[in-house]
């Protein structure tokens, strides 16, 4: 069941649509999951009820709640991260997407579907939807308990890679946070990339650099106390692009990942 909904942001001074999508015959409770996901109108090209409805009628996933957020015309600005723009002045309003998913959306579900405090709450989204959901996600980690980034823009940095003086570890905005972070029990991570999603290769080591990024992210996770496997999942798609067509093939993996029936959880 598919249900396209709108409402008015203050803080983005725009309409954001947002389409539910609730397995049928299914009642929202206050044991259940609810997925947020940056980029919603990707869903859409992707016929993700389609994806979705076949999940469900095979049995293989426990039922959650799927919202996909459309994205606005000022994507650029808004998918950033909430400690301030890049060194280009992208991501603007990250801060106000974030104060729209917190102070209005979720109250709006949470009427909407009568229920107070789902028992999970999961961000995601793909390529800059990637990079906001995590921001949103890290940054409340009292709320959200996995994430799922798909092609995610890791490469955000505070200045150009070209600088003289550029540091990858200190530069790329994801990273310098998660470095200087902490951990925080229970957070569950979600990592997608394919091998064709783009062909820039800055350091020359035969690895395009959203994979090095998304390495190098996994990494700081790992230090940080997270486990490989039991707390971090790795997709790489050998003939995977910067698409929603490969999204769409990425997706039921990390649904079975996180909510999969087999999984005792």
């Amino acid at each position: 069941m598919i249900e396209p909904l709108s409402l008015e942001s203050v803080p983005l001074a725009r309409t954001v649509k947002f389409d539910i999508y609730t397995p049928s015959a299914f009642t929202a409770n206050s044991s259940g999951t609810i997925l947020l996901c940056n980029d919603g109108q990707d869903l859409v090209s992707m016929n993700f009820g389609d994806i979705v409805k076949h999940l469900f009628e095979t049995g293989t996933l426990k039922p959650i709640i799927i919202v996909g957020i459309h994205c606005g015309d000022d994507r650029m600005n808004e998918y950033g991260m909430t400690s301030g723009p890049d060194y280009k002045g992208r991501g603007s309003k990250g801060a106000l997407y974030q104060q729209f998913v917190l102070e209005e959306l979720l109250p709006t579900l949470h009427r909407h579907l009568a229920v107070d405090r789902f028992a999970e709450y999961a961000y995601a989204g793909f390529s800059l939807g990637a990079l906001s959901a995590i921001d949103i996600a890290w940054n409340h980690p009292e709320l959200f308990s996995k994430v799922g980034v798909f092609s995610g823009s890791l490469w955000w940095r505070s200045k150009s890679q070209k600088a003289k003086d550029y540091n990858p570890d200190q530069d790329r905005l994801m990273h310098r946070q998660m470095s200087q972070g902490n951990y925080y029990p229970g957070m569950k991570f979600f990592f997608e990339c394919g091998e064709l999603d783009e062909t820039e290769d800055r350091n020359k080591n035969g690895v395009i650099d959203s994979i090095d990024d998304t390495f190098d992210l996994m990494k700081i996770l790992v230090r940080k106390g997270y486990r490989e496997g039991a707390d971090i999942k790795y997709l790489q798609l050998p003939d995977g692009r910067h698409d929603v067509a490969t999204w769409a093939r990425a997706l039921p993996v990390f649904l079975n990942w996180g909510w999969g029936k087999s999984l005792n959880r």
